[in-house]
């Protein structure tokens, strides 16, 4: 095993020999393709497969609870976005409340 990660789905699990291959999900690459992989860095995808940089304006795709009586509706647009590292994704502001957001729950307006 390698703590190298996949790139088809992200996870670490991996086998090392002439080529490498994910144990979670089978996908093969072959060990020059490393590099590019290390280059790329993390790749955030909306709900609808479109990548997400810094800057980017999304729409939240259903009502997400906060907590309490406090919901987010769907379809609320937030600020520009800013990508963080962590369980949540995605930082900005929607509605004027700051949130961070799951990837999977927005899509790119």
């Amino acid at each position: 095993m390698s703590n190298l990660a996949c790139p088809e789905c992200t996870m670490d699990e991996v086998i090392a020999h002439s080529d490498r291959e994910c144990v979670t999900c089978g996908f093969e690459w072959p060990k020059e393709a490393e590099a590019e992989v290390l280059d790329v860095g993390r790749v955030v995808k909306d709900a609808h497969g479109n990548v997400l940089s810094d800057g980017d304006c999304v729409v939240l795709i259903k009502d997400l609870k906060l907590g309490g009586t406090q919901v987010l509706k769907g379809g609320s647009k937030s600020k520009p976005i800013k990508l963080v590292d962590g369980d949540h994704e995605i930082s900005c502001r929607v509605d004027g409340i700051a949130v961070g957001l799951k990837a999977c729950f927005v899509k790119k307006a």
